[in-house]
């Protein structure tokens, strides 16, 4: 028996439950009776490991969903991205803006990473989407200092407000992630698959 997993998140807003709900789900349950479904997932192998941690170390900007605290609601905006010693998704971020109010709220996010190239069918080009829990550094913690160096040779023009009392670290703890190689290349990806 297989399963059909579908790349697309929606959610959607049911008026009977007076809850957001995740639609994609239940169609994909759906799918997973049917007898003799192939699987669109391909088996990870090295080079699917490799293709997404390439893409975490070079992304330099990326776009990160939340959910509306009040609504429920995704919400989505387009942030600069680093990484830490350890190959773990960052960002710098104020906490005048919405994302950080909302993840705040509610740690579980997700991030997708990885651009399109100058020539062809953006489709045909790797991206992941990094399913994340977001912790917050604070200014007092110790590897603070080491962030800050690091992420200022990632963006040297985040100098200009990198030490404004309202900018902080956050970190984009991975849980699972999605590799999608370009037509006919879906992987299924575990946090280890995606470590340097």
């Amino acid at each position: 028996m297989g399963v059909v997993f579908i790349w697309l998140t929606c959610i959607a807003y049911s008026p009977v439950l007076n809850q957001p709900m995740l639609v994609i789900s239940n169609f994909t349950a759906k799918l997973a009776h049917m007898p003799n479904a192939p699987s669109l997932i391909r088996p990870t192998d090295s080079e699917a490991c490799e293709t997404a941690r390439n893409l975490i170390q070079h992304a330099h900007f990326g776009s990160l969903a939340v959910l509306h605290p009040d609504t429920g609601l995704p919400h989505v905006t387009r942030i600069a991205i680093g990484t830490s010693p350890t190959g773990t998704p960052l960002t710098l971020i104020s906490d005048l803006s919405f994302h950080t109010t909302a993840l705040h709220q509610n740690p579980n996010c997700s991030l997708l990473l990885g651009e399109p190239g100058t020539k062809g069918d953006p489709l045909t080009h790797p991206r992941i989407t990094l399913a994340c829990k977001a912790g917050f550094i604070s200014r007092k913690a110790t590897k603070y200092d080491q962030l800050r160096t690091r992420y200022l040779a990632q963006h040297p023009k985040a100098k200009l407000y990198i030490d404004f009392t309202d900018f902080n670290f956050a970190l984009f703890d991975i849980q699972s992630a999605s590799l999608n190689g370009g037509f006919g290349k879906a992987y299924a990806l575990s946090t280890h698959d995606c470590k340097p």
